[in-house]
């Protein structure tokens, strides 16, 4: 199939809204970060990648959009691996994400969930890479955010790429990709309160990712 549009913007600035909105738009499965909580079958592909024997198609095989760790911290490589496929980068204020990040996916209380499970070498070589013992270092981690930013800017042709913030709605999104928008409301799921409720009800990741992966089938459901 090979990915048709990839999310560049990392996690905490709407991805799981956007993926929401990119099968909504006919241009899914679109591959996110619970999709491999859920199915950890893939993550020796994703080890392998990060130690520069990517495998692409196996990885992505069944997807046709991705959003969200890992494949925003591959970027490049995807870009360059399928040169048809348009760039989104969500962006939002850099202080709201890294108050985010730290509530959620970067709490203490996560990365305690994700220690000594199966994925936890995949965490270290692609979502912690760049971090280390700086994860929770506001200034260290809003300069990361604002370099990622400003090098996917600058890395990918202008007609190929959207800067995006969710809480623009369908229009920005729709025109870009060049399709009609939908008579729906933009969706918009897996808040700050919504991710520490999970936290709070599940010690296990992919038991939690299974609930976020229901919370979508119900958002979907409604429409």
């Amino acid at each position: 199939m090979g990915l048709q549009v990839i999310g560049a913007g990392l996690g905490r600035t709407g991805t799981l809204s956007l993926k929401l909105a990119l099968e909504q738009l006919g241009l899914g499965p679109c591959y996110h970060m619970a999709e491999l909580m859920m199915n950890p079958e893939r993550t020796p592909l994703w080890i392998a990648a990060a130690d520069g024997k990517p495998d692409w198609d196996a990885i992505f095989k069944g997807y046709s959009s991705t959003t969200d760790y890992p494949a925003c911290m591959y970027w490049r490589e995807l870009a360059q691996k399928y040169a048809h496929a348009k760039l989104i980068l969500t962006k939002r204020d850099e202080e709201k994400w890294f108050e985010s990040t730290q509530a959620t996916i970067f709490s203490e209380g996560m990365t305690a969930r994700i220690r000594g499970t199966p994925v936890e070498p995949f965490f270290e070589k692609t979502v912690w890479r760049d971090f280390g013992p700086r994860i929770h270092d506001r200034a260290f981690m809003i300069s990361y955010f604002e370099k990622h930013n400003a090098a996917v800017e600058a890395g990918v042709e202008k007609n190929r790429l959207l800067v995006y913030d969710v809480a623009q709605g369908w229009e920005p999104l729709c025109k870009f990709l060049g399709v009609g928008v939908p008579d729906a409301p933009f969706p918009k799921v897996n808040s700050r309160e919504e991710m520490q409720a999970r936290m709070s009800q599940h010690a296990d990741p992919s038991s939690m990712a299974e609930d976020v992966r229901q919370h979508l089938q119900d958002a979907m459901n409604k429409r």
